[in-house]
């Protein structure tokens, strides 16, 4: 008997130092496994915290219109500009202990593994904020043990490197919210349309139970189930003490107003603009070594929300329901900043942006700058050119070239620079180009930064030489400057995602294109196109849209076959507008050709509204000439067409229309049509 009981006091020694033994190596185990887990994580050292992050865009006013982003909507925000509300009911419900455990819950993971053991699979999770955290940077969501094991590894080098204010801030800009939105600020936006440190305790509440399920719990999905998981998250946050009854029941009453329908509305603000700003964007970071792709810049730009409506009603209310495409660009006169921009009818349909990458044919629009070539080779407004129909002979006689005017016609007398612009006439373009030669046009056109043709090919003077709405607008902005260099702009500022300004827009030193005397008087001969004193055997081509003009402009239209241009400005503001099929199908004259003027004026008697009529300033060395039409010279009451010219003094014609010259039929013209007699009027006609 004593035996036995000897041998069981022996085994039971026995077990108990084999259990010892086995404590001990458990022990030994996981302090080997500790250390070389800590080794690990000191030689791999701080995980990184970088994710993608969205560029935002501002207006001129700084109101944002909106974003950039590669493969994530995300607006990184530091934890002490989000909500309260939002951070205690995200702890709440995901993780109570967060601020007491160092990356791992031990009894929510022995609990999850019994019901994993149960259930045969990975059904349960039992992740931490951190873990979520680590497998939002690292990691992908299969449910398997392989990734568990490596979340838990990256928790534990979170943990080691980073305050609990950290991973949680970074939690919060990583976790997913449904929509395409990740991070609680993108997500704030989303749902409320206002930023996540302005969130109530019912709309934090609501948003913070969106992430276990953002098929399910949102709001925008199933308000119903959004709710139910509402009031679960505010009953933990009464309980966790992290608010009061009278909290819990006023957010359990408060109607949340959801605005995903606003912020989607907001994100088809000036596409195509947007479009440029990052190509502009892009180049201004690369010359400072910085990429654009990092995101999280914000990008401020020379946007006006006011004249982007302007411009995109005016495109709606006067295109015809057809294939006809449209590009509009406005553009400041005193900066070069540009303050709407559409590329197209329909974005979502084409992004392709026609303003600044569809380079046609612009027509007669080239003519401002022929003519500006024209003023520096001594013409004046009142240089007259035979315009009969004529034949050119051009390539050492090789080639001949017959231009032909729009509506077949040609004058059969003499037709002033001033005149001939304002009809467009195409034979006095042609001699003119002939007359100062074709270096000096491809010259002119080089300053105003415009494509150019080698070849010296009588068609040029017509507009032959591709270029694009961009280009072109800049170009008579520069006019409208006063002769002075412009270039367009869209970015007035980027700022990093710290807050760090990298670049601030500078206006560049004065350097002049053209003279600001032969600016202005350009532009004084720009008016004529809505003047009817300039109508001869055509009508001035602008004289539709006289009756609808409260201001004074300045501009020019440009036809072909395929293409139809409108560009003018007033002292302030320049605009244009192109026309066309992608395709280089026919113009309808009926419908499409007048598409692109009744854009153009629409747009400017929209975007000047209220404001005074502006004057264009008359530099030194110009003077107001009044002339007659027909023949240039100085104003008689006896001459019937009369008009203020504007001319260099040196340049002032010193005779007058009334000078009678025994052998000039334009005297006895002048002299009969003075007559108070009818009959001998009509005799002279």
């Amino acid at each position: 008997m004593k035996r036995q009981q000897f041998k069981k006091r022996k085994k039971r020694k026995n077990f108990a130092k084999k259990i010892g033994l086995f404590m001990i190596a458990l022990l030994c185990f996981f302090a080997v496994m500790f250390l070389s887990l800590r080794i690990y994580a000191q030689v791999a050292g701080a995980p990184p915290l970088t994710v993608p992050k969205a560029s935002i865009f501002l207006d001129s006013n700084h109101n944002q219109i909106g974003d950039y982003f590669t493969k994530e909507r995300r607006y990184w925000t530091d934890l002490d500009e989000i909500s309260p509300y939002l951070i205690d009911a995200t702890v709440a419900v995901e993780d109570k202990d967060f601020f007491e455990h160092s990356g791992f819950d031990f009894s929510r993971i022995a609990g999850a593994v019994l019901a994993d053991i149960k259930a045969g699979g990975k059904v349960q999770g039992a992740s931490t904020l951190t873990q979520q955290y680590a497998r939002n940077l690292y990691l992908t969501h299969e449910k398997t043990w392989n990734r568990k094991l490596n979340e838990a590894l990256f928790a534990y080098r979170l943990e080691l490197f980073y305050s609990k204010e950290e991973i949680l801030e970074g939690y919060l800009n990583t976790v997913y919210y449904g929509h395409g939105m990740y991070g609680a600020e993108a997500a704030s936006r989303y749902f409320y349309g206002k930023s996540v440190k302005d969130l109530t305790l019912a709309e934090a509440s609501m948003l913070a139970g969106v992430p276990k399920g953002p098929t399910y719990y949102s709001p925008i999905n199933n308000l119903e189930k959004a709710t139910n998981r509402q009031q679960v998250i505010l009953r933990l946050m009464n309980e966790q003490g992290k608010i009061t009854d009278e909290e819990k029941t006023h957010a359990t009453s408060e109607h949340v107003a959801l605005k995903s329908d606003d912020w989607i509305a907001n994100k088809s603000i000036a596409p195509y603009f947007l479009d440029v700003v990052w190509e502009e964007a892009s180049d201004i970071l690369e010359k400072k070594n910085l990429s654009i792709s990092e995101g999280g810049w914000t990008i401020q730009t020379t946007l006006n929300q006011a004249h982007q409506r302007a411009a995109e009603n005016a495109i709606k209310t006067n295109m015809p329901n057809s294939e006809l495409q449209v590009g509009f660009v406005s553009m400041e006169a005193d900066t070069g900043f540009v303050t709407a921009l559409v590329g197209g009818r329909d974005y979502s349909i084409s992004s392709f942006n026609r303003v600044a990458l569809g380079n046609r044919q612009p027509g007669s629009a080239i003519k401002p700058i022929l003519y500006a070539a024209a003023l520096e080779k001594d013409f004046t407004p009142m240089s007259f050119l035979d315009v009969s129909e004529t034949t050119f002979t051009y390539d050492s006689g090789r080639a001949t070239y017959t231009p032909q005017n729009v509506n077949k016609k040609y004058a059969d007398h003499e037709l002033s620079m001033a005149q001939a612009l304002a009809i467009s006439d195409n034979i006095y373009a042609v001699k003119a180009l002939e007359n100062i030669g074709y270096r000096s046009f491809r010259d002119v056109q080089k300053r105003f930064g415009l494509n150019y043709s080698e070849k010296d090919i009588p068609s040029i003077a017509l507009g032959t030489a591709e270029n694009s709405l961009y280009d072109l607008t800049n170009a008579y902005n520069i006019i409208a400057a006063g002769g002075e260099k412009r270039q367009p702009i869209t970015v007035l500022s980027i700022t990093d995602a710290k807050g760090k300004v990298v670049y601030k827009y500078k206006k560049p030193e004065k350097e002049q294109v053209i003279s600001k005397q032969d600016a202005f008087i350009l532009t004084q001969m720009m008016t004529g196109m809505f003047d009817p004193v300039f109508s001869d055997y055509s009508p001035a081509t602008g004289l539709s849209l006289r009756s609808r003009m409260s201001h004074t402009y300045a501009a020019k239209s440009g036809t072909t076959n395929s293409d139809q241009w409108m560009i003018g400005f007033t002292p302030s503001l320049t605009a244009g507008v192109w026309n066309g099929y992608d395709q280089g199908k026919t113009l309808s004259v009926q419908t499409d050709m007048a598409a692109s003027k009744q854009v153009w004026i629409d747009f400017m008697e929209t975007a000047i509204d209220g404001k005074a009529n502006e004057t264009f300033t008359m530099p030194n060395g110009v003077e107001p000439v009044t002339v007659d039409i027909r023949t240039g010279k100085l104003a008689h009451e006896s001459c019937s067409s009369q008009r203020i010219v504007y001319m260099k003094t040196e340049d002032v014609p010193t005779e007058s229309c009334a000078s009678f010259d025994l052998f000039n039929q334009d005297s006895w013209g002048n002299f009969f049509e003075s007559l108070p007699f009818e009959a001998l009027r009509n005799f002279w006609e």
